[in-house]
């Protein structure tokens, strides 16, 4: 990561708290209430969106149309939310044909919508679309490809079909999260199969469940292109040794496993929130969104950390490969300066890149000799 450059690192539980505590900017607030977060790209600033949803029936039948939706940067903890009023009438609170999956399956009665529901994107201009991604089975009604992804006019209603190499720019997450987690599982589980996933179990590993998203966490590279992050880690209990880690382009659908050296052992993402809930044991604040990152060359685990309350406290970062190497501040920038630091004191090498340690394999687990990324495939190996 650049020095200049600040992670997407605001947790979606704070942002939600602090769109919830501006929600007195919403005409006739009553009638209304905050619906499913996002995190987007917008004007190449890194925002989380949430549209305003009904609250009940009688409530749509009142009002007809909601009033907009809620940004806030997810970058800057600081910031506060800001209300974007535009008319929208398609939503999924809205009742009958107006309801916004139900319009969509009456317009594409032939696509299969089987993972993931709608979800709220907003072009440069501020105009809001809901998506919805369809696919195919791949084994009778087992394991999901994505295809493409149908786009609404929130206001009009107007709806447009795209397969995933046409999808418009603006659209971020044209694969849901959750196709992407059901896919990120079938290739933990079933890589050799079905019945080694019962009694061999050969290179089975399992997906964390610590994803914002469906198990899954968004992530923005430096191109600005979305992926979505998750680890892996054994089946076998009382390990948090990470066995490695996916991501998945959330507009092509293309999943990469990496896995690292053999020889070396890296600490999963249930292991850092281990870490930092003993480190906050008195307080009783607890880690929320682990990212794995290449700080200073070392994979490293950077973490928001939350009081009960879902007020965000500080950042803590935590090397994967050495626990004893963590630093913690009120900002991302500070929580850097002080994990440099930290690694200064502990004697760790910051001039060998992370990509050059980085070990990377195809195939079984135990097959040293091959050690380029799996693309992992859609279909379950049964």
């Amino acid at each position: 990561m650049k020095k200049k450059e600040t992670p997407a690192s605001v947790p979606p539980q704070f942002a939600r708290n602090k769109m919830k505590k501006s929600f007195g900017q919403v005409p006739n607030t009553s009638y209304y209430e905050l619906g499913s977060l996002q995190i987007q790209k917008v004007n190449g600033e890194y925002v989380y969106i949430a549209p305003v949803e009904f609250s009940d029936f009688f409530k749509w039948i009142r009002a007809g149309s909601t009033p907009g939706y809620f940004t806030l940067s997810a970058t800057d903890s600081s910031a506060n939310p800001k209300f974007v009023k535009t008319e929208m009438v398609y939503t999924p609170s809205s009742y009958f044909n107006k309801e916004i999956e139900r319009h969509i399956r009456l317009q594409y009665p032939d696509l299969i919508f089987f993972y993931g529901g709608t979800q709220l994107e907003i072009n440069d201009d501020g105009k809001p679309y809901y998506i919805q991604t369809y696919g195919d089975f791949i084994s009778a009604r087992n394991g999901f490809k994505a295809s493409g992804v149908v786009v609404v006019d929130a206001k009009t209603g107007a709806t447009k079909k795209y397969a995933l190499d046409q999808v418009p720019a603006f659209i971020d997450g044209a694969v849901s999260p959750e196709a992407v987690s059901l896919q990120n599982s079938y290739f933990g589980n079933y890589i050799h199969g079905f019945w080694n996933s019962m009694f061999g179990k050969s290179d089975v590993k399992l997906p964390s469940d610590e994803g914002t998203e469906a198990n899954v966490s968004p992530v923005f590279d430096s191109k600005g292109d979305m992926y979505y992050f998750t680890d892996f880690t054994s089946p076998k209990e009382g390990v948090d040794s990470m066995l490695g880690y996916a991501l998945t382009n959330a507009r092509t659908g293309k999943a990469t496993y990496y896995t690292g050296n053999l020889e070396e052992s890296y600490m999963d993402s249930q292991g850092a929130l281990q870490i930092i809930e003993k480190r906050f044991i008195e307080k009783k604040w607890k880690g929320r969104m682990p990212i794995l990152y290449n700080f200073y060359g070392e994979a490293s685990w950077l973490t928001p950390v939350l009081d009960s309350n879902g007020f965000l406290q500080n950042y803590f970062i935590v090397s994967a490969a050495n626990p004893e190497i963590a630093a913690y501040a009120s900002t991302p920038n500070e929580a850097l300066r002080a994990y440099k630091t930290a690694q200064k004191k502990a004697a760790v090498p910051l001039t060998v890149p992370l990509s050059r340690k980085r070990k990377k394999r195809q195939g079984r687990s135990n097959e040293s000799t091959k050690k380029r990324p799996v693309i992992i495939q859609p279909s379950p190996s049964c």
